[in-house]
């Protein structure tokens, strides 16, 4: 990569919040933002943890703090929110990736299930993305919103349908926000992942069931965490700065399949 083409992708200067940050996918993207020359503010419900991730951060020589957010509730988000800019001053990247999943046939979810689904997954990406683009807008700032979508957004597997229906709307709001936010300077964008190996899942990809669902990915393989770093750099980074939106699939070809 040239030293231009490195510039293109790179975040110095920048401070950006990450929503569900605590573990898993949250966490990663926080590094690699941080690789990326990016001031980090991570944001989640659980305190302890993110202080472990800001130390962790730290002690690697990056920029980094933390802030107790509960995306689903507006009180908790705009608090939260002031309080990640008085950390390393305006945001001007947001990762929305704050997200659950609970598992049960439509028939026989609860409907407190459901709301939690709906709220934390679309309302609280709405409620965050709704923050940064108010502050975004008032001091006349350019920015960008990545939202972590799914390849549930597109199409359906049993037992997770609030989880693909709060997925699916979180691709039409990316569409709506980029439309309505585009004259301001403001791009949202999303990503879609596939079936990406964690701890939470390795076990059940171990199985039976699990490999023969790996084997109906066309590539034959779960996705690894990293190979999300490329596509993360190129919505947050001015490597996009003509794309608004849009939804990227990182899927192996799971998508186009009709397995």
């Amino acid at each position: 990569m040239s030293q231009d083409e490195g510039a293109l992708f790179g975040l110095a200067g920048k401070t950006a919040l990450v929503t569900g940050a605590s573990a898993g996918l949250g966490r990663h993207f926080a590094g690699v933002l941080a690789r990326a020359g990016a001031n980090v503010v991570l944001a989640a419900r659980r305190a302890e943890v993110l202080w472990e991730a800001v130390a962790e951060l730290e002690a690697t020589g990056f920029s980094a703090a933390a802030t107790v957010m509960d995306v689903s509730d507006a009180g908790s988000v705009g608090s939260a929110f002031a309080q990640a800019e008085q950390a390393f001053g305006p945001i001007s990247i947001l990762i929305n990736n704050s997200g659950i999943a609970l598992s049960g046939s439509s028939l026989d979810l609860d409907e407190e299930d459901w709301d939690r689904t709906l709220d934390t997954n679309l309302k609280g990406a709405w409620l965050v993305s709704r923050a940064f683009g108010r502050s975004a807008k008032a001091g006349r700032r350019e920015g960008v919103i990545v939202n972590v979508a799914s390849i549930l957004g597109f199409r359906v597997a049993g037992h997770v349908s609030a989880y693909a229906v709060s997925k699916a709307g979180l691709v039409h709001l990316t569409q709506a926000m980029g439309l309505e936010l585009a004259r301001f300077g403001i791009r949202v964008n999303a990503l879609a992942p596939g079936y990406i190996s964690t701890d939470l899942n390795r076990d059940f990809f171990g199985s039976d069931a699990g490999k023969a669902m790996i084997a109906r990915i066309p590539q034959r393989r779960l996705g690894a965490l990293e190979d999300l770093d490329g596509p993360l750099l190129l919505l947050a980074s001015d490597a996009s700065r003509y794309m608004t939106g849009s939804t990227i699939a990182v899927d192996g070809g799971h998508l186009v399949s009709s397995l």
